[in-house]
């Protein structure tokens, strides 16, 4: 498995520009919320969704790679989770609607974050990159608070090189 400087180093090097980074602050919650309005009504037992397992899954490779990161991370796809269950429960019409208009909002806003970029999303080379964005954009507020300085600088010289 690859350190967290790593997969951040692969991710930040299709997101240099600041326009770009912005519009995924936007676009990668809207993704993530979209994506999870379905898959609440996945059931895969008494109780258990499969928007649940998915996030169960994501933030337990977030937490193998940086516990305060995953923290925050998960506080943040918990309340977009929540917002998608009440979205699900509006009704499969109302949240097919909900999940249209957020999961193609949101990929108008990574894209045209990408035209500011001028390269390609990252996922085109590496599909895997797509589970990094969440993880990648909590680690950008961090630095902009000077917290994690020890990660940005792994990063920043994974740039370089």
């Amino acid at each position: 498995m690859k350190a967290l400087d790593e997969q951040m180093a692969v991710y930040a090097a299709y997101h240099r520009n600041r326009w770009n980074r912005l519009t995924h602050f936007v676009g990668v919650p809207a993704i993530v919320f979209a994506i999870l309005v379905p898959m609440n009504w996945v059931a895969l037992g008494e109780g258990i969704t499969l928007a649940q397992v998915f996030l169960g899954a994501v933030l337990a490779y977030y937490f193998l790679l940086d516990v305060p990161l995953a923290l925050a991370t998960a506080v943040l796809t918990c309340a977009l989770y929540y917002t998608a269950k009440l979205a699900a429960g509006s009704g499969y019409a109302a949240g097919w609607s909900w999940f249209g208009a957020f999961f193609v909002g949101g990929w108008i806003f990574q894209l045209v974050g990408h035209v500011f970029e001028g390269r390609k999303p990252a996922l085109v080379d590496n599909l895997f990159q797509i589970f990094i964005a969440p993880i990648f954009l909590v680690a950008e507020l961090f630095f902009a608070l000077g917290l994690k300085r020890d990660v940005r600088q792994k990063v920043e010289a994974r740039l370089v090189n």
